[in-house]
């Protein structure tokens, strides 16, 4: 791609993974993982191991951006690594699970919060329509122009970090007594349980490779990429680590457990309806921004698709932004703010990203056997990719077995695409 192509500069490309990782899972699903564990410690333990797997995962998509840096993601990976069907897949995946899924997450957290903030949005009929309207807002911020989206998104970005650390600090430091917050009795560790709540946080991290979809247009991506990523990914693991630490041991177990609005039942805990208010308010707009950074990336994957012919043309990118696909990725994140629960979309959207990025660290593996290490060089091999493999393989593999609907659902949201592959390859075959 000529250098004129590429806008995105590695501070944007950071921001993007920041606004893409700090999404609906870190607010909503320590809640959820509580009333599965019932012991904070097992809940802090998940969230590290999640760090250290995002950690590996984003060194390794590092190393593949440096060699094919193309936009796409998986799909490109996976199409140059593995197979076209598989890189096919990967992009389909994304389109149902990667980005329509999280999409709908993120709007239905933001709906959860803001009802907790009180104001005229909570008199609504269906608080869908305050999802809805947060998408259609951020179809139209990347859908016109990238530059005014972009910049949008990169000043959002650091408002939502500033308020991330003001949060921190004001709330470790009105911490109650531990006695006072304790929980009766600790259950024992249940290693079923275990799996499906770090498949859950690993979808809170899944946005660390967000930079990738948009490769092609990042300046001097062999350089910029695979900084923009690590780098990122390690500011929000330690945010997310202390914002956890400030959510459970606000307030009482049993008042977290099971509750979406894990931060404003923490703030109201540590500074009364006031602090509820307020960061029911600034977490809608952290996800607000979640919001916006995949709606800003997901097209790309389409277009590239459309543009290899694996995907009908009318979603190729425009002269500035893939319109089409923008439009797409809007309606189907709006079906599914309204069909869908939440819970449900986390185990959904975690076991199937989970496939797709130990699919895609095992196509850099093959790539690297094909062309030796001088050309694919990879932090820490083997045992870093190796890691990343067996570990998300694992957990997927307990997910299944506690959550066999949702694991089912992913499976058949991937071969759901196989004959839309063949139909699309005779397409083009034809022509």
């Amino acid at each position: 791609m000529p250098s004129s192509a590429r806008r995105i500069g590695p501070s944007s490309a950071a921001a993007l993974v920041v606004a893409n990782m700090i999404g609906a899972g870190v607010f909503t699903t320590s809640g959820f993982a509580l009333a599965d564990l019932g012991d904070r410690r097992f809940v802090m333990l998940a969230w590290v191991l999640g760090g250290v797997l995002a950690l590996c995962g984003a060194l390794c998509y590092g190393a593949l951006a440096r060699r094919i840096p193309e936009s796409g993601g998986e799909y490109t990976f996976l199409t140059a690594t593995v197979h076209p069907l598989a890189g096919f897949l990967a992009g389909w995946v994304s389109l149902l699970a990667g980005f329509t899924a999280p999409i709908a997450a993120a709007a239905l957290g933001l709906q959860a919060y803001l009802a907790g903030a009180g104001g005229p949005l909570v008199g609504l009929e269906r608080p869908e329509w305050i999802g809805t309207g947060a998408i259609a807002a951020a179809g139209l911020m990347h859908g016109l122009r990238l530059g005014a989206g972009v910049w949008l998104q990169n000043a959002a970005v650091a408002v939502k970090l500033l308020v991330i650390a003001g949060f921190v600090t004001l709330g470790l430091g009105a911490l109650p007594p531990a006695a006072a917050t304790a929980p009766p009795s600790a259950p024992p560790f249940d290693l079923g349980a275990f799996a499906v709540t770090l498949v859950w946080i690993s979808f809170s991290y899944s946005g660390w490779n967000a930079a990738v979809y948009v490769a092609g247009e990042v300046r001097d991506p062999a350089r910029n990429l695979h900084r923009s990523l690590w780098l990122a990914t390690s500011i929000v693991t330690l945010a997310y680590l202390a914002l956890n630490v400030a959510f459970l041991w606000a307030a009482p177990a049993t008042a977290l457990a099971g509750n979406a609005d894990v931060g404003a039942i923490a703030a109201e805990a540590l500074g009364g309806p006031s602090w509820r208010r307020a960061v029911s308010v600034l977490v809608a707009l952290a996800l607000f921004t979640s919001i916006s950074s995949m709606v800003m990336a997901g097209p790309r994957v389409y277009a590239r698709m459309a543009h290899d012919g694996l995907f009908p043309q009318v979603f190729r990118a425009g002269p500035e932004v893939p319109a089409a696909a923008v439009a797409l990725q809007v309606g189907l994140a709006i079906v599914v703010v309204w069909s869908a629960g939440l819970a449900q979309l986390l185990s959904y959207i975690g076991f199937t990203l989970g496939l797709s990025a130990a699919a895609t660290v095992i196509g850099l593996l093959r790539l690297r056997r094909r062309e030796g290490a001088e050309r694919v060089p990879i932090p820490g091999h083997p045992w870093l990719p190796g890691f990343f493999v067996a570990a998300t393989l694992a957990t997927a593999t307990f997910m299944a077995t506690r959550r066999p609907a949702e694991a089912a659902l992913g499976v058949l949201t991937a071969l759901s695409g196989v004959p839309f592959y063949l139909w699309m390859r005779r397409r083009r075959a034809r022509r």
